[in-house]
């Protein structure tokens, strides 16, 4: 069983940037793929970004295509969601999710293990 803790929100400035971590506990990443999630006040969770940990694959949502990157420390175990250019409508709850196997999958209902989430607020 792999646990998940996210750490690195807080208030942001709209135009900065930020740095999101997850760090698993329990067992280590491997074989696994990591998925960031958001959900803002009265929407749906969605996909943010991904990344397989073993050949250090990604995929992003179109929507923060450009400005986010997700990355992996083999040495600590933990993955990393940066942004910049942030914007107000990036104000959401941010997830780690983790789930076996190769695909980069960006649906929710694939994802068996997930953090607690990290509140990101962006003000303008």
């Amino acid at each position: 069983q792999v646990q998940l803790v996210e750490t690195g929100g807080g208030l942001m400035q709209a135009g900065g940037s930020l740095r999101l971590s997850c760090a698993a506990s329990g067992r280590t990443f491997t074989n696994y793929v990591v998925g960031w999630f958001r959900q803002a006040t009265g929407k749906e969770r969605e996909f943010v970004a991904a990344i397989n940990w073993n050949n250090g694959g990604t995929n992003y949502a179109d929507s923060v295509k450009g400005r986010v990157t997700i990355f992996r420390d083999i040495a600590q175990n933990t993955v990393y969601l940066q942004m910049i250019s942030l914007k107000a409508e990036d104000t959401a709850i941010y997830y780690c999710a983790a789930r076996g196997g190769w695909h980069l999958s960006v649906s929710t209902h694939e994802y068996d293990h997930w953090g607690q989430g990290t509140q990101v607020t962006v003000s303008s």
